[in-house]
């Protein structure tokens, strides 16, 4: 629960000063609103809630009005004097429109340019990004001509925040329910974080550790969690880059689904797999924790135990980054990782200038909270001629964005 608030505290800094409309349609998710709306307020966004009228079924003006600080719209006309709510204005003003939760009745709107309320002729009068969370009954969210919204207005360049699984007002279970407001969340962050810097790089990052047989039941391996790595790829991913990850075994999954994922075990397998991905990528990050040695000879059958005393004959594995280093193109940024127990600055160094890394990220046992399968982490980053960036211990999330910062302004002294 803890990690949870952290990230939902993280993302909601990208949203702080930011000017959003909150569209709410008649559902009964209506009442996911409010959290909604509270989660923004208190990310600092300024937040106007535009309701429909059956929206109103569902949940009162008064309690959203008192959320958000601010009169909840609901018409054209103002009051007896005449007074109007400017659609256009407001269109104008936001920086983002979501419409949470978007009926099926909402999208038909939306999607073919009726505007019988005021929240849709916000919508057609807007220059912002708009997000549209379904929520509906299983059966309504598969009809083929909700579908065929969905699609229109993807295609008009809105954002779709697909619903989610779950057991629905119907009492049936499947897809409809609307996007948690946390993930919600999550989703603005992924938009507001683009860097433009990053949109169309591809990037290529090892995580985990790898895993060397012994035989069918046995390996020789680490403690690493993967979540330095995987932390990594969701920050690039957010800014809007195209990111793989060559994986060893890990129980971790990255939070932006455009990673993809390249499984491996072994150091050989990851040499494979990071060989054929690096003249793809601009930007490659060692994070994974890699066997040194490998064992000279694999058992086909589990090793019983029988001798007092047993040995095993060792070899070194291919080192990745090395080999990999060689065919280093000058575009390209190369960032390698070293965790360290003692003379952490010197030996790390020594890396750097080794294995032809732009720069390396140092973090040692010696400090507390760093290191394998916490949830935190405390970093130096060394570049190539010598400037280093000391940070404090932060969350992994953090981290990551502290490590995509350097490397950013880096790729900008190199263009």
């Amino acid at each position: 629960m803890a990690i949870k608030q952290t990230l939902i505290a993280f993302f909601m800094q990208k949203i702080q000063n930011k000017k959003i409309i909150v569209g709410v349609s008649g559902s009964i998710a209506a009442y996911k609103a409010a959290l909604l709306v509270r989660l923004l307020i208190k990310s600092g966004a300024d937040v106007q809630v535009i309701m429909t009228k059956s929206a109103k079924d569902f949940i009162t003006p008064l309690t959203l009005s008192t959320l958000s600080k601010r009169p909840v719209l609901t018409e054209f006309i103002k009051n007896d004097a005449g007074e109007w709510n400017n659609h256009v204005e407001l269109g104008l003003w936001a920086d983002a429109i979501i419409i949470a939760p978007a009926s099926a009745n909402t999208l038909a709107k939306c999607a073919n340019g009726f505007c019988p309320d005021l929240l849709s002729a916000v919508y057609l009068s807007a220059r912002c990004p708009v997000f549209f969370a379904p929520a509906m009954d299983l059966d309504m969210y598969l009809h083929g001509s909700v579908l065929e919204n969905l699609a229109k207005l993807s295609n008009y360049g809105n954002h779709i925040i697909q619903a989610e699984n779950g057991e629905l007002a119907s009492g049936l279970t499947g897809q409809g329910r609307m996007a948690e407001p946390e993930n919600i969340i999550q989703f603005l962050n992924q938009h507001f974080s683009k860097n433009k810097d990053l949109i169309n790089k591809n990037i290529l990052i090892t995580a985990g550790p790898s895993q060397e047989a012994l035989d069918p039941v046995r390996f020789i391996s680490n403690h690493s969690s993967g979540k330095m790595g995987y932390a990594i790829a969701d920050a690039f991913a957010d800014a809007g880059a195209n990111v793989k990850i060559v994986s060893g075994p890990v129980h971790v999954k990255p939070l932006n689904n455009n990673v993809q994922i390249d499984k491996v075990r072994s150091a050989k397998e990851m040499f494979v797999a990071t060989e054929a991905n690096f003249a793809w990528a601009d930007i490659i990050i060692y994070a994974a924790a890699v066997a040194d040695y490998t064992p000279d000879v694999v058992s086909d059958k589990k090793i019983k135990k029988k001798e007092a005393v047993f040995s095993l004959a060792l070899t070194k594995t291919i080192d990745i980054a090395a080999t990999l280093g060689q065919q280093k193109r000058p575009n390209q940024v190369v960032v390698g990782f070293a965790l360290e127990t003692d003379n952490e600055l010197l030996n790390a160094e020594d890396k750097l200038a080794r294995k032809n890394f732009d720069m390396i990220v140092l973090n040692s046992l010696q400090d507390k909270g760093a290191g394998f399968q916490h949830d935190t982490n405390k970093i130096t980053i060394i570049e190539k001629g010598g400037f280093k960036h000391d940070f404090e211990l932060k969350t992994k999330t953090e981290v990551a964005q502290d490590i995509m910062e350097v490397i950013v302004t880096r790729l900008k002294k190199m263009n």
